[in-house]
């Protein structure tokens, strides 16, 4: 008998380990509403904060991460650096981090920005790890990325810990033009 339950056990690891791409967050053509956070780096530091609210119907890169991350960083200052480009079409960026204690992950937050250049991303703390209730975030997925215009969800990323890398940093990177021309 404990022969035959490894052998069914390893086919269900085996798919754990491959996994489907994971999906978190608003769907394709849902919007995005409003949510309040704590900005930690940005011009509104030590206020609560609505980017969604802000932003209205320009282009936009919403990111949840429940990590600071290396990964998460490099896509940061790409988005960064996208920002600064797409002046024109007003592009916004900003990067929600899930924490259940907003003061002790704020300096980390400071010190994370630091470390990796950021300087147009606003950076913000939501004091729950599971992040705002209307969109949807699964617990599992460590980062978020969705591209808004118009109001509208137009492309979702998601990723497990580990899983954001050089490739999936790139993509996103990629799709961030072609919502700038909406």
């Amino acid at each position: 008998m404990q022969r035959v339950v490894r052998f069914l056990a390893l086919p269900l690891i085996l798919c754990a380990a491959a996994g489907e791409p994971e999906v978190s967050g608003l769907k394709t053509g849902q919007r995005p509403g409003p949510y309040s956070s704590l900005v930690s780096v940005g011009k509104e530091r030590g206020q609560s904060h609505c980017f969604i609210c802000e932003t209205a119907d320009r282009p936009a890169v919403i990111v949840f991460a429940r990590n600071l991350s290396d990964p998460l960083g490099k896509l940061v200052r790409g988005l960064d650096k996208e920002m600064a480009d797409r002046k024109d079409a007003q592009l916004r960026a900003w990067v929600t981090f899930l924490s259940d204690d907003q003061t002790d992950f704020d300096p980390k937050v400071v010190d994370w920005s630091k470390k990796h250049s950021v300087r147009n991303v606003p950076l913000s703390v939501f004091e729950d790890v599971v992040g705002p209730p209307s969109y949807l975030l699964r617990r599992d997925a460590d980062v978020t990325v969705m591209l808004s215009v118009k109001q509208k969800v137009v492309r979702n990323f998601a990723f497990r810990a580990g899983e954001l890398n050089d490739e999936h940093i790139a993509a996103i990177l990629k799709a961030v033009p072609e919502i700038a021309k909406k």
